[in-house]
């Protein structure tokens, strides 16, 4: 048997390395994220909980919401053992331009209120790592600020089409004028959902007091502080003191009977791509592909609109075989894993949308907190893709996903 010996320490020093002190608490507590769920619970702790529930609330019962992280949850990623490839290639190309992964930053509204600096890091954000991102009509920050905040990046505009249709021709016109990249038509929301922690909580711009907020604001003031001493909260890219620029009036002013032909005069006024999003059928992934459209999203607002809609997931690969070859085909609702995407990728789609994952990241740390999401995301991506065998994400296909019944 070996004696004993005193440890030298080039034997000591490979276990003794000390990580890094991040200098800023953000960043401290980003550091220690490890997927997008641990983000989430800081999250939780950096907003009033009025905000918290908008932004992570679904509507009724929450039953789409839910059944649309299961559906997620039963993928069995299923690996080529002997293809593994130790760098696969995330990037891709999304309408028909580079994008570092398949993935879009989604359409969020109210962005301001979780975290101060809104849209603009969000954008900024995704500039940086190099994917799209989309501005809401009802966004706190107006289009061309946003275009300014990131001015190399590949901005889009969210449309909600308004039966005045000089405010959308409004909206498109600027939008064109800062180099935006494409329209995003939204197509589910005739009405807004009804998400009942919302109305307990009287969420609305500006917002309703209720017995608990006060509350709940005093458990927070540096959300308070930062709300107050920056610009006034509001739908930004409306005029101010718009009629349209009203939370409870928005039911009435929107186009509450979209057709296909409103596809069609949106991509002649507009010239550019348009995507539509909250599409739910193979008859409705049809028609908008018949008007006009260059992409859709298969979409239930992340179970934010009609509850028990349609799950996303489990409808994409009869959609992808209906109209994959006419159009790209996207999806959302209940992404936050790189091995999500990698499910979406597998059954078909060409792309997915995120929006509470990113916000989780922004009510952290503002712009970095995005950031560390969207590299949680790919890094995620990249190590799925390394242990299924798939060179880059074209590879990725059905014989490496399959949706579990049980």
């Amino acid at each position: 048997m070996a004696g004993r010996q005193l440890p030298r320490w080039r034997d000591l020093e490979p276990f003794l390395k000390v990580r890094a002190v991040e200098r800023s608490a953000p960043a401290r507590r980003l550091s220690r994220c490890l997927s997008v769920d641990d983000v989430e619970r800081l999250a939780r702790r950096r907003v009033p909980g009025a905000v918290w529930d908008y932004v992570e609330s679904g509507s009724d019962g929450e039953v789409a919401m839910a059944r649309n992280r299961d559906a997620f949850e039963r993928v069995e990623l299923r690996p080529t053992a002997f293809s593994q490839v130790a760098d696969p290639d995330v990037a891709t190309t999304i309408l028909g331009r580079p994008a570092a992964a398949p993935i879009i930053l989604a359409p969020t509204g109210y962005t301001r209120l979780s975290h101060h600096t809104g849209e603009r890091a969000v954008a900024a954000a995704a500039a940086e790592s190099g994917l799209p991102y989309t501005l809401s009509t009802y966004a706190t920050t107006s289009i061309t600020e946003t275009a300014r905040a990131a001015p190399g990046g590949r901005n889009w505009f969210q449309v909600y089409l308004m039966k005045d249709r000089a405010v959308s021709l409004a909206h498109i016109e600027e939008a064109r004028s800062q180099g935006y990249e494409a329209l995003m038509l939204t197509i589910d929301t005739t009405v807004t959902g009804m998400k009942r922690k919302d109305k307990a909580n009287g969420f609305a711009i500006p917002p309703e007091l209720t017995p608990r907020t006060p509350a709940g604001l005093a458990r927070h003031p540096g959300w308070v502080g930062n709300i107050l001493t920056t610009e006034p909260l509001r739908f930004a890219t409306f005029p101010e003191g718009s009629h349209h620029g009203r939370w409870g009036m928005s039911n009435t002013l929107r186009e509450q009977a979209i057709r296909p032909s409103d596809i069609a005069w949106l991509k002649e006024r507009w010239g550019g791509p348009v995507v539509v999003k909250g599409v739910l059928s193979i008859g409705d992934a049809r028609q908008a592909v018949a008007g006009g459209a260059d992409a859709i999203v298969l979409s239930n607002h992340g179970g934010r609109q009609l509850d028990r809609a349609p799950v996303p997931l489990e409808l994409l690969p009869e959609v992808v075989a209906a109209v994959g070859d006419k159009a790209e085909v996207y999806v959302d609702s209940g992404v936050r894993s790189g091995g999500d995407v990698a499910a979406a990728l597998g059954l078909g789609a060409q792309g997915v949308l995120i929006g509470r994952a990113y916000l989780y990241g922004l009510m952290v740390g503002g712009q970095a907190g995005v950031t560390t999401v969207l590299d949680l995301l790919v890094a995620e991506l990249r190590r799925a893709m390394n242990l299924l065998g798939t060179p880059d994400v074209s590879s990725i296909g059905t014989e490496h996903v399959r949706l579990r019944t049980g």
